[in-house]
């Protein structure tokens, strides 16, 4: 047992628990595609190396304290029933349904990691390991932070791992998190805010919005993987970021496949409630390193929440696709002086005590993002071809989640299976994005 776990326990964040509570019982599940067939024990010594064993106190006051692990309780190895085919696709994905529409057990460390040993053929994996922690454990940085401790680069194990340059707006995504999301100038953000997390403005029932949100029918997902070169052209003919053009995207998809279910669906209000990252540091630091208390490397959840209104889609934007991007430039450029960020956690806080945690049900769809490595990295010895990341659990029917890896986006669609239609949400955003496309070459 290392030196940190000898502390005393540490009290749980309002967020952590917020995380953690009978509205939110929300899990991560970031996935790595092997190059070469999965070895567990190499996988086994990773986790004794890097996972932190921690759970939560019992009695009293919500505490974190450092336990002992066994680590083959938290190692799941599925076996598939059907034998002597070449790929596992469809075995594949409904494992991973499987355990996304399961909750992490309370009585041992909130994480654990599948070992899926078999080939796919739709980005020609060799096999796959998912590792799954609650949220409440921490935010995406300590997250990320904890499994890229764990990761050498290919070329050269010996040179520490770099990501996007946070000043390098065309060929990155430039700090997604806060660039794209800086959210609304203050007076009226604020007031925005307050309104939908007391639910005097609550979203439209749509086809990405069920009547019920109760009733949840099982995880479903669907990703699809984007150059980051492919977005020179909008971006070099409209002037804007590839976060423009991305957000643009995303939001072009989604109301596609909101009018295909449901043409009176135009008329529908939606917004998306964009996770934040609330910290000043940039760079990923080791484990030790974020368990120093007081610092802005300190492990635990710091992230802002703020909804971001996607536009009606229209007779006129439909021919012109690229409005949906302009309108998305528009929106960001106007948000990036706001100074609600900082007030969205005490909204958070007070709207716990006041109504308790019903707030971001209010809204219909969840956007996070995660920046990557900019090299391949390996994953205990098994170099990763590409990795992307979901959450479950969540209050709305749909997340759409993204990761930049080795010049890539990586985007995964989450859905309540009941509700939504993941493989034609795909398909609408592969529409999205050849109309965008299109009408760029076309200037």
């Amino acid at each position: 047992m290392s030196e940190f776990e000898k502390d005393a326990p540490m009290a749980v964040s309002p967020i952590s628990s917020y995380l953690n509570s009978s509205a939110y019982n929300v899990s991560i599940m970031v996935v790595f595609e092997s190059q070469i067939p999965i070895d567990e024990s190499k996988v086994m010594q990773m986790l004794g190396d890097v996972f932190v064993p921690l759970n939560k106190h019992k009695k009293g006051k919500k505490q974190w304290k450092q336990v002992d692990v066994n680590l083959k309780e938290h190692m799941k190895i599925p076996i598939f029933a059907k034998k002597g085919v070449k790929f596992y696709d469809e075995e594949f994905d409904e494992y991973m349904s499987k355990i996304g529409g399961e909750k992490l057990a309370q009585d041992k460390p909130l994480w654990e990691v599948h070992l899926i040993k078999y080939p796919t053929r739709k980005n020609n994996a060799a096999g796959t390991s998912v590792v799954k922690l609650h949220h409440s454990l921490g935010d995406g940085y300590t997250l990320m932070g904890s499994l890229l401790s764990c990761v050498k680069r290919v070329d050269d194990p010996s040179i520490p791992i770099t990501f996007p340059s946070s000043h390098a707006t065309t060929s990155s995504i430039k700090r997604l998190p806060e660039s794209i999301f800086s959210m609304f100038k203050s007076a009226s953000d604020f007031g925005w805010n307050i309104l939908r997390g007391s639910n005097f403005i609550v979203d439209d029932q749509s086809p990405i919005r069920p009547e019920n949100k109760e009733f949840k029918h099982g995880f479903g997902i669907s990703n699809v993987t984007l150059s980051l070169d492919s977005f020179k052209v909008v971006k070099n003919k409209l002037k804007v970021t590839t976060n423009d053009t991305l957000v643009g995207m995303i939001f072009l998809g989604i109301s596609l496949y909101m009018e295909a279910k449901s043409y009176e669906s135009r008329k529908t209000q939606a917004t998306a409630i964009v996770m934040l990252n609330a910290r000043k540091i940039r760079a990923y630091k080791s484990v030790e390193e974020m368990l120093q208390t007081n610092s802005d490397t300190s492990w635990g959840n710091r992230f802002h929440s703020l909804q971001l209104p996607i536009p009606k889609l229209s007779d006129a934007n439909t021919c012109n696709p690229l409005d949906f991007v302009l309108e998305a430039h528009k929106i960001i450029i106007g948000l990036r002086n706001s100074s609600v960020l900082p007030l969205s956690g005490l909204i958070l806080r007070m709207l716990d005590k006041i109504k308790g945690t019903e707030t971001v049900a209010n809204s219909s769809v969840i956007i996070s993002n995660v920046v990557g490595p900019v090299e391949q990295v390996a994953l205990a010895n098994h170099p990763i071809k590409r990795f992307y990341f979901t959450a479950t659990g969540l209050p709305t029917s749909l997340s759409v989640t993204i990761l930049s890896y080795m010049g890539n986006i990586h985007i995964a669609f989450g859905v309540d299976k009941g509700v939504i239609d993941e493989h034609q949400l795909l398909s609408c955003f592969e529409t999205a994005k050849e109309m965008i496309f299109n009408a760029a070459n076309k200037i």
